[in-house]
């Protein structure tokens, strides 16, 4: 493997002025920068990133930990993150908790040997993780919470507001005229899940019956037994519309209507939440509550990149979205009152 020594020498320039072309190529002259880049190419010089690294005394890779990356609505943040990262010349290392607190807790002692520039990262727990992310901001090493809680006492995050979300869904079951609403969703260890619950709750009528139906997880198959559940009851007491906690719930619930025969929306009107591309492509396309993915993880990633380049002057910011909803087919017809 050739050294930077090497290509200078074919050169015929300094080291440093090799390095500066490698850092700094605005500061060296047009036909200098030709001549270093032609012998780089010509004897394959790569550079030890890693030693520059040590060099430097941090490294230039932001860690990621996504709370499910099985979730479209992750994948989405996560191009919003890169977006930001290859502008500022960033390497990006994704990592799935897969919404386990033990594997969590395993990546952030990881980090706190490996010292990333930063890390991003949606807490299993909102609260339980504080000792482990206080120990990397106490060695340097900035923190940002994404989909996650902008209410915790240090640090910056970005968060939708998803009490606001469910509000909305409750609002638009209500305008179409549903008076018995289901809530799918779990576990409520999750603050999401459970303020997008409160949210629809909290607009409902004294007369409005809420049924909850709690799920051990968010997957298209836990979806598909929510519409097993619904679809087993009586006629007079199933719900009219059903408010699923993300897409993946509310695509297996239509899966299981369509199996059955019954019709969307006008045996069961359902609403989800993030508004996944799916959500549009959908047999039946499904109303949702819809979240700024890629801004989500495009502005966690700002603030965490300001954060690690200025660290004195920064400020820590709490940055919460609103969401939308966005009405399709699946919730587009109004109920009877008779129902």
């Amino acid at each position: 493997m050739s050294s930077i020594k090497e290509v200078a020498r074919l050169a015929g320039v300094s080291v440093g002025t090799v390095s500066n072309v490698l850092n700094r190529p605005e500061m060296v002259a047009p036909d200098t920068l030709h001549r270093v880049r032609a012998a780089i190419e010509r004897l394959g010089y790569v550079r030890n990133g890693s030693a520059r690294q040590l060099r430097a005394g941090r490294s230039r890779i932001i860690g990621v930990v996504a709370l499910d990356l099985a979730n479209p609505f992750f994948i989405d943040v996560l191009r919003g993150v890169e977006t930001a990262a290859q502008r500022a010349d960033v390497t990006v290392m994704v990592f799935n908790s897969n919404k386990d607190a033990g594997r969590e807790a395993g990546l952030l002692d990881t980090f706190e040997e490996q010292r990333p520039l930063g890390v991003l990262i949606t807490p299993v727990n909102d609260s339980g993780e504080e000792a482990r992310l206080s120990r990397l901001i106490a060695r340097g090493i900035p923190v940002v919470r994404f989909d996650s809680s902008a209410r915790h006492s240090h640090g910056c995050a970005v968060a939708v507001d998803d009490v606001l979300g469910g509000r909305m869904a409750g609002r638009h079951l209500r305008e179409r005229g549903h008076r018995r609403i289901a809530f799918a969703g779990g576990p409520f260890s999750v603050r999401q899940v459970r303020e997008r619950r409160d949210g629809l709750a909290a607009v409902l009528g004294p007369d409005d019956t809420l049924t909850v139906i709690p799920l051990p997880d968010l997957t298209v198959a836990t979806g598909r037994t929510v519409g097993q559940e619904i679809a087993a009851l009586p006629p007079a007491e199933r719900p009219t519309a059903v408010f699923c906690a993300n897409d993946l719930v509310a695509i297996g619930v239509l899966q299981e209507m369509t199996l059955r025969g019954l019709r969307v929306p006008a045996d069961l009107a359902i609403l989800g939440y993030d508004d996944i591309d799916f959500a549009a492509a959908a047999a039946v396309p499904l109303s949702s509550i819809r979240q700024p993915r890629e801004q989500l993880g495009h502005t966690a990633a700002l603030l965490l990149l300001e954060e690690a380049n200025q660290p004195a002057g920064h400020e820590h910011r709490q940055v919460i979205f609103q969401p939308d909803l966005v009405a399709r087919t699946s919730t587009a017809a109004p109920v009877h009152s008779a129902n």
